[in-house]
């Protein structure tokens, strides 16, 4: 008898499912919630409300593609509506994994609410949070009351957000923070993607990575090749510089960079500080090296008197790193009044300070501006480690009202002043006595001496060396031109202006009546006044 009531319950059982399976399909074909298994189910007739039922116990359902499980579920096959308690798992088509102890889902919209221990999941990535909207037709989910996504290493978290299956984005919005094991990202909105684990930027944000800290509100971050690219006007602020331009794009893998669209880069070395703008700046981070072009402009920054360098290119690197490539000739051998500068052909292995361990090349072009010594030339070498600019390729340089030109110049700075200038081959210097007269020296090397920043003392020889010196009275009248050579001719300064001509060896020359000479004559070889080609100001340089 007992066995008999078994089987006629069991019976019974089987048929209610059946017939609410089949009622379900005759109210929504396609869209109906399905029972699939349960260990116990009931069903009641709530009149105007419709038929409910009860699945208690692993119970199971389906709508098209969706599998949905829990401990208990109670359908309401009128409205389609399915709410569900305890150990929640929907299965949207294979795709995307949700869990909860709370759910209640809409048939017909096709939407679900869920609640308490919400976690969901794409097989990559993994978002938890205790409330969460989740769309089954669109795959995509919701949240308001704070929750956090998990993808390998990366931790996002916000108060807001919204998880798109099909492409795996998620949008977070409000107070939205980032952390990955190598940097870290606040911001108040951010699209990021768990398949290609970029982040998309788009809005300001904070970008930390180790002392770098990087400002910007548009760009992206690809996490797994560790590149990316911001744009209108990122800021970086690094421990050593910061720096500015219209776009920014960075490969931290490689350690290459590139910076478009008025590009500021500035160091915050206060002894050997400079500054770079340009349009385009290509940096390596692992050299340490950038390459600027389009209307660069290098500031050797000093407390009152700035240098400004414009070039059509400018290369900075490590003087150590240039050692390994090629020699560096020692140009601070000697500095001796009465001696020639020597030059040798080696390279020094002697440690270099971090601080001054950068150089600078310039090429094409090159012009110099401070308020106590200008220049140009076609390319130029300038090294930190001993404070010496190298002037390439008919350089030309000027000191108050004195213009000095040759083959090659080298301007050493002491304490970022001018300290001396060396000449070799074909050395010219002219100082202008007044509109029509030049005072003129010329040979084969020479040597000026600063103090204070204006010339003081210059040494001149050749074989032999060429001079034109104006001599003045007391009253500042002119009295004669002297035309002369020597082995050697020394020239004293007061006030940036020729004093005194001294002649070393095999002396030989004519003092003039300046009204008894053509002026243009007793002029020195390629005698050429350039003063048109001088920057008048550091207005010239910036306007390069």
């Amino acid at each position: 008898m007992k066995r008999i009531l078994f089987y006629f319950l069991l019976f019974l059982f089987s048929a209610n499912i059946s017939f609410a399976q089949r009622v379900a399909d005759s109210v929504a074909p396609g869209k109906t919630i399905r029972v699939l298994k349960a260990d116990k189910m009931n069903m009641q007739d709530k009149d105007s409300l419709g038929k409910f039922m009860s699945l208690v116990g692993n119970a199971e359902v389906q709508q098209e593609k969706t599998l949905f499980f829990a401990d208990s579920i109670v359908i309401n096959q009128k409205e389609n509506i399915l709410e569900a308690f305890g150990n929640i798992h929907i299965n949207d088509a294979d795709s995307v994994q949700v869990y909860s102890q709370y759910l209640k889902y809409l048939g017909k919209e096709k939407k679900s609410f869920l609640q308490q221990k919400v976690r969901l999941t794409d097989g990559k990535g993994v978002l938890t949070t205790n409330e969460l909207e989740y769309d089954t037709q669109f795959k995509i989910g919701k949240y308001f009351k704070g929750g956090k996504v998990v993808n390998k290493k990366t931790v996002l978290t916000s108060v807001e957000g919204v998880y798109y299956g099909d492409t795996r984005d998620v949008y977070f919005t409000k107070n939205v923070i980032l952390i990955d094991p190598e940097y870290k990202i606040t911001t108040d909105s951010m699209l990021y993607n768990i398949n290609t684990e970029i982040t998309n930027i788009v809005a300001p944000s904070i970008i930390t990575s180790g002392k770098r800290i990087i400002k910007t509100k548009d760009g992206y971050y690809d996490v797994k090749h560790k590149k990316g690219s911001f744009f209108q006007r990122p800021f970086i602020d690094d421990s050593s510089y910061t720096f500015v331009a219209n776009q920014m794009a960075f490969d931290d893998s490689t350690g290459y960079g590139e910076a478009q669209g008025n590009a500021v880069y500035r160091s915050k070395d206060s002894t050997s500080g400079y500054d770079i703008i340009a349009n385009n700046i290509k940096t390596n981070k692992k050299k340490n090296s950038f390459l600027a072009t389009q209307k660069p402009i290098l500031f050797l920054k000093q407390d009152k008197d700035t240098i400004y360098i414009s070039a059509d290119t400018l290369y900075a690197g490590k003087v150590s790193d240039l050692r390994k490539i090629r020699n560096i000739p020692v140009v601070r051998d000697t500095i001796k009044k009465d001696t020639s500068l020597q030059v040798v052909k080696t390279t020094s292995k002697e440690p270099i300070d971090s601080s001054t361990d950068r150089f600078f090349e310039a090429y094409y072009h090159v012009k110099i501006y401070s308020d106590s010594l200008q220049a140009l030339g076609d390319s130029l070498f300038y090294s930190l480690e001993d404070s010496t600019f190298r002037l390439y390729k008919n350089p030309i340089a000027w000191t108050q009202e004195n213009q000095i030109t040759g083959d090659t110049i080298y301007m050493f700075l002491a304490n970022k002043k001018p300290q001396r200038l060396y000449v070799f081959e074909n050395a010219m210097a002219i100082s202008k006595e007044s509109k029509d007269y030049f005072n003129q020296v010329r040979g084969t090397t020479m040597n000026a001496y600063f103090k204070e920043g204006k010339i003081n003392y210059m040494r001149t020889k050749g074989s032999p060396a060429d001079n034109v010196y104006y001599a003045v009275d007391d009253d500042k009248k002119f009295v004669g031109v002297n035309r002369s050579t020597s082995g050697l001719i020394d020239v004293f300064f007061e006030d940036g202006k020729p004093q005194k001509v001294v002649f070393v060896n095999d002396l030989n020359g004519t003092m003039y009546p300046m009204r008894q000479v053509n002026h243009d004559d007793i002029k020195v070889r390629k005698f050429k006044w350039l003063e048109d080609k001088r920057p008048k100001t550091k207005l010239n340089i910036l306007a390069n």
